[in-house]
């Protein structure tokens, strides 16, 4: 398989560090969507990363589906989602909560960066930044409440999936989430980020490092 994108995507990078954690094998393709858009849509026409090129060929796209498919690619004990419906939904609640804080990050990443200063709405960036710090705040108060395990013990996809988001947040919008109104996060990030799986996926415009 063939992961392509850039690790400064945290949905890249999720995905880099989940394929790792379950023992899969993989390339890693370091496009861009901006730099390299002719290579990248070469690959894959729409240009969304991360894209996956799977074994036969067939491409995958949106880093939820890429994961749903490597979970049914190997057993039971290697998958990061937990089989009992409770854990899992409780899981899946912390997951969404990340998504949700990335893709609000991500918009005023964008409308900031990409938008000309005097086409931008503040309206609509104060509503999306308050979209943003309530989904820190709640998904501080659920890893608060009910911490993850250690993470050199047991990480699931909803410990990955909160520290690839938490430390996105802190290299691009960090005045919006501080460390201080959010310590649960920042320490379980500190935990997560030393794992072989994320050091080998650092969030940067590198490559991913080769074991």
């Amino acid at each position: 398989m063939e992961l392509v994108g850039m690790l400064d995507s945290p949905y890249v990078r999720r995905v880099a560090v989940s394929l790792q954690l379950m023992g899969l094998r993989f390339s890693h393709n370091n496009l861009s969507v901006f730099r390299t858009y002719p290579q990248f849509a070469a690959i894959n026409p729409v240009v969304k990363a991360p894209s996956l090129v799977c074994e036969d060929g067939e491409v995958l796209m949106d880093s939820t589906l890429i994961l749903d498919h490597a979970e049914s690619l190997v057993p039971l004990e290697r998958r990061l989602m937990p089989a009992d419906p409770r854990e899992r939904q409780h899981a899946l609640r912390l997951v969404g909560l990340g998504l949700a804080a990335l893709e609000k990050s991500v918009q005023i990443i964008y409308e900031r960066a990409i938008r000309p200063p005097e086409m931008q709405y503040a309206p609509w960036v104060d509503r999306v930044s308050g979209q943003l710090k309530a989904a820190c705040r709640e998904l501080e108060d659920e890893v608060a409440r009910r911490p993850f395990a250690p993470a050199a013990e047991r990480i699931d996809q909803a410990g990955v999936t909160t520290a690839v988001a938490w430390t996105f947040l802190q290299a691009l919008v960090a005045p919006l989430v501080p460390v201080a109104e959010h310590p649960a996060l920042a320490a379980w990030a500190d935990q997560a980020e030393q794992l072989p799986a994320f050091r080998a996926a650092p969030h940067s415009e590198a490559a991913m490092q080769q074991a």
